[in-house]
């Protein structure tokens, strides 16, 4: 298929196999299109949420304010590859998600297994002498409150249906479900209680070398062709613009809060065509009545 012909359609392809790997039809369908019984309904808030284009957004965010707690950000720098594979790191954290929010109930518990296995070899000392697990429920809670203010607020701002009150109550809630799973103590169930949590962990956080090599990494090396970079700035521009000053302070990242009205425009833009291209590639027909027997 020629992309000239068809952008839409090779567009879609290319943002795929970035987050889904290199059959993304297939991994997509296998998710959305298995029957059985699933943690939660796709058009709730959270699937509402997890299923925009604004993710690419809120993920962006999402690592460059949690690589702002020491203890965290020593795991990644010391276990994870990711300067060596990030898209394979990318699709892994983008098939968790997709798995627990649409996925069957089983797929669900798996995906959470493959975690915690994972965290479980992830554990060393920080240079202070003080140590760090990845199984830690409090560095849990840290990533998953990142996480779902992130998603929550990129959806909030770039997302095709911005939920009420009631439904970012329920956001936070349902991503209660895989937080506690996980390991997550007493995850917040409000999004008051989101924020009061989030508020609690601001004397814990501090910019190391390794958090300001992320950032770095993130907005101005990533592994991406030349012709990809004004999109993917368009998606980090959108990113730091719902990033609190102090943590770009913090990063050493040049984003003065003056221009934030440009970037939420950018990032706007960008999620626009991203959804214009996805929206394409939904997932397939529903099992037949036959496949659920």
């Amino acid at each position: 298929m020629s992309s000239l012909r068809h952008p839409r359609a090779a567009l879609a392809h290319a943002l795929l196999s970035r987050v889904a790997g290199p059959d993304p039809d297939a991994a997509r369908d296998r998710i959305h299109l298995t029957p059985g019984p699933r943690w939660f309904d796709p058009d709730s808030p959270i699937g509402r949420v997890h299923g925009d284009a604004s993710m690419f957004i809120g993920g962006v965010r999402a690592l460059l304010l949690q690589s702002l707690h020491p203890r965290v950000m020593t795991a990644v720098a010391e276990h994870s590859g990711y300067r060596l594979d990030p898209w394979g790191r990318l699709q892994n954290t983008a098939t968790f998600i997709a798995a627990t929010t649409f996925g069957t109930s089983a797929a669900s518990e798996q995906a959470i297994a493959i975690v915690q296995a994972v965290h479980k070899r992830v554990f060393g000392t920080m240079p202070d002498g003080v140590g760090y697990d990845a199984a830690d429920p409090h560095l849990l809670s840290w990533v998953h409150l990142g996480e779902a203010e992130s998603f929550l607020l990129a959806h909030q701002h770039f997302g095709r249906r911005p939920l009420d009150d009631a439904g970012c109550d329920e956001y936070v809630a349902q991503t209660a479900v895989v937080a506690r799973a996980l390991g997550v103590e007493d995850p917040p169930v409000t999004y008051a209680g989101l924020r009061a949590q989030l508020d609690a962990f601001r004397s814990e956080l501090a910019a190391t070398d390794a958090a300001r090599d992320v950032a770095t990494f993130l907005l101005h090396t990533p592994p991406l062709p030349w012709v990809a970079r004004p999109g993917y700035g368009l998606i980090t521009s959108g990113g730091l613009a719902l990033l609190p000053p102090w943590a770009r302070r913090e990063l050493g990242v040049r984003a003065a809060p003056t221009l934030d009205p440009l970037r939420r425009a950018g990032g706007k833009a960008i999620t626009a065509t991203i959804r214009w291209a996805l929206d394409s590639k939904e997932p397939g027909r529903a099992p037949s009545t036959a496949a659920e027997v």
